[in-house]
């Protein structure tokens, strides 16, 4: 048996608290066990009651006769640790503790200790601060929800409490079926990852709907879903961009949460939901359709307007539709008048009617070159909405393809919304605007990517780094007692990890830095090195493309003053002399140590793609060299680097190393690296690498 068999799926339940007043928790808890007709034994817990709704009550949880699986815990929250003492002291190992006023108030200590006395009897705690669990197989609604919810394989998994309430009667609105509603509280014990885990080997669900306000730990949650092998919607709620405001680093101020967590969600293999309805969109057709395992989707229309909208909406979510072979057109050809359009979308025109439908419907199915049908009908006064939602119906059953998805879009007032009844009872997502049904399809598009990728983790350690000349430098740093390394130290930092940075040296006096550009060859770049200026252009810092001696040693005086005008109290190291690297393309990568996930790494294209435009993209460290390659195409700028208006296409794979060995540096140094900055790297036409011209490191605070 499943550790957690006992919370989520148990055969007896003892009520903790259980009242006879109506609308307390423990009279409604005790109730709903009792009207979704729960199987198993019910043990009402109260020494004041004999009997409650007709069921036997206990003084204690010690009086019960029997093994008891899970006790719902209903009492006031200074009752809570005596109440788990004596669950424990019997064997309960589910705990499914309802009560507030724990860490969601300040009350931690608590908590832990109710953890604490749980876990060493070999329980585990969901809560506290939930509304309960709910669970069609086992009908048990062992919360205080009004009734289960609409049967169907979704695992409903959420954060919040009233919205699980408020789901509970919507799954029965919209038809969505559901395993499970969890409500997860504080998260004390069992989170995110543990029921993605016990869900994943459920065979009662095939999709897990995530409603997420924070994840505790993000390497699990991380790790929960590229083994899970079943599709996982994510919607995060509580984005904010108000905490990166004031990061020091351009790569912090990026950031943000919804950026990081849609990138740990993209690296956990979840579909990632922009709102509430999407959630539910998504999570619909991935629990009730097999998955787009190619790219080729056929829109079957009787409207023109809403195929042109299809056909839009399949672009702006990434698949885009393609026109359909002679051969194919030939076959839908036969189903439609001379002015109907066979080429995708397939517009049978609306006086086709259900033999129109039909047809090419049950060529769609069988052509091999289709891999996935969206049913679009604008609601007319020729056929009735329900007589083509029939047809759908018939055609996917007499097909006996169970391969291929099939997704409807109707359009129109009472018959269109009769009809989309009709289609989820029989398991086919109905959708009333072609942007729903399209983002349906490429949500099952992408759940058949994950597959394909598997749970491997691809990630190679590099094997010519030294970590451990890193460390001296970031010591060094922190002996001095600063905040952030030099230029001159964050680029040898980065040399130790093989990133290609251009050639420096640090000199103290004008006759110094004409003898280091001499050795590193004009023309050269200078700039000021001081921890108290990060900024070095805002100070009038640098000076570029000087050629000769003169122009250095003029450079170096006027980089000193402007440095002391801009902050006379600056501790200035000296004047940093760097080989000046051809002009190319301007990229940014760099790293965030995200508070939930940990070091994460940021690409984007400089300039004003970076500063105005904030056209980046994130994974979680460490990365791979495919992984790489992938945020590359992310960006909307992405067409720069395969070469534009006469350009050449940029080194895209020299790139990918460097944000790869970025990513392992940052990994390695966890607990010493905040962020970092490579802006701008100079990036070459293809085969010619790239040049990290600037880097900044700022140390975590200890």
């Amino acid at each position: 048996m499943h550790q957690l068999e006992p919370v989520f799926n148990p055969r007896s339940i003892a009520i903790i608290g259980a009242s006879r007043r109506e609308g307390s928790i423990g009279f409604q808890v005790l109730k709903n066990l009792i009207d979704g007709e729960f199987p198993g034994p019910l043990y009402p817990i109260n020494p004041g009651a004999d009997q409650i709704l007709g069921v036997k009550v206990y003084p204690s949880i010690g009086d019960v006769p029997a093994p008891v699986d899970a006790a719902v815990y209903c009492v006031p929250a200074d009752k809570v640790l005596d109440v788990a003492r004596q669950c424990a002291k019997v064997g309960v190992k589910g705990h499914i503790v309802i009560t507030s006023g724990f860490a969601e108030v300040g009350n931690k200590k608590d908590e832990e200790e109710l953890v604490r006395i749980v876990k060493e009897s070999g329980g585990r705690v969901i809560g506290p601060n939930i509304v309960g669990t709910m669970s069609n197989p086992a009908k048990a609604n062992a919360s205080f929800a009004p009734v289960l919810p609409y049967n169907g394989q979704t695992a409903l998994i959420s954060q919040s409490g009233a919205l699980i309430i408020a789901l509970d009667t919507v799954t029965y609105v919209r038809k969505f079926g559901v395993s499970s509603m969890i409500s997860l509280g504080n998260m004390a014990d069992l989170d995110f990852a543990d029921c993605i885990e016990y869900y994943a080997q459920d065979p009662n669900t095939k999709c897990i709907a995530l409603y997420i306000e924070g994840v505790k730990n993000g390497f699990k949650f991380i790790q929960a879903g590229r083994w899970a092998g079943k599709p996982i919607v994510a919607l995060k709620a509580g984005v904010s961009a108000h905490g990166a405001a004031a990061a020091a680093s351009h790569t912090g101020s990026l950031a943000g949460s919804v950026k990081v967590y849609q990138a740990a969600c993209n690296q956990a293999q979840m579909i990632w939901a922009t709102d509430l309805e999407d959630m539910l969109n998504k999570s619909q057709a991935l629990a009730m359709q097999p998955v787009l395992k190619g790219g080729n989707v056929v829109i079957i229309t009787n409207g023109g307007g809403i195929g042109v909208l299809g056909s839009d909406a399949a672009e702006r979510h990434g698949i885009p539709l393609q026109t359909a072979p002679a051969d194919v057109q030939a076959q839908f050809r036969k189903f439609m008048p001379d002015f109907g359009s066979p080429k995708n979308p397939v517009d049978i025109t609306g006086g086709s009617g259900v033999p129109g439908y039909e047809g090419a419907i049950e060529t769609a199915l069988k052509c091999p070159w289709v891999d996935g049908v969206g049913v679009f009908y604008c609601e007319t006064a020729v056929t009735k909405a329900t007589d083509i939602a029939n047809a759908v119906i018939t055609k996917l059953k007499e097909s006996g393809v169970t391969d291929k998805p099939v997704v409807c879009c109707f359009v129109g007032g009472a018959g269109s919304v009769e009809a989309g009844k009709v289609l989820l009872e029989a398991s086919i997502p109905y959708y009333d605007c072609p942007n729903k049904t399209m983002s349906a399809l490429a949500a099952l598009r992408q759940a058949a990517r994950f597959a394909e990728v598997g749970c491997k983790v691809d990630f190679e350690p590099y094997a010519d780094v030294d970590k451990k000349r890193a460390q001296a430098i970031i010591d060094l740093a922190r002996q001095a007692g600063r905040k952030a390394l030099t230029e001159l130290e964050a680029k040898s930092l980065f040399a130790c990890y093989g990133l290609p940075v251009t050639k420096s040296s640090l000199a103290k006096t004008e006759e110094e830095a004409i003898k280091y550009a001499q050795e590193i060859g004009y023309p050269v770049v200078l700039k000021i090195v001081s921890p108290d200026i990060l900024h070095k252009s805002d100070a009038g810092g640098v000076r570029v493309n000087l050629r000769d001696a003169d122009a250095v040693r003029s450079g170096f005086r006027t980089i000193m003053e402007n440095a002391k005008r801009y902050k006379a109290d600056a501790d200035i190291h000296g004047i940093l002399v760097c080989e000046m690297a051809p002009l190319g393309s301007e990229v940014i990568i760099g790293s965030v140590n995200d508070a939930t996930f940990g070091p994460t790494v940021m690409f984007g294209l400089g300039g004003v793609f970076v500063e105005v435009l904030k056209d980046v993209t994130f994974r979680v460290a460490p990365i791979s060299i495919d992984c790489a390659l992938a945020m590359q195409q992310e960006i909307k700028g992405y067409p720069m680097l395969q070469g534009v208006r006469g350009e050449k296409r940029r080194d895209q794979d020299a790139l990918a190393g460097v944000l790869s060995r970025l990513s392992q540096l940052v990994s390695d140094l966890e607990d010493e690296i905040a962020e970092t900055d490579a802006n701008p790297i100079l990036l070459y036409e293809e085969g010619k690498g790239c040049r990290v011209v600037d880097a900044r490191v700022i140390l975590k605070r200890k």
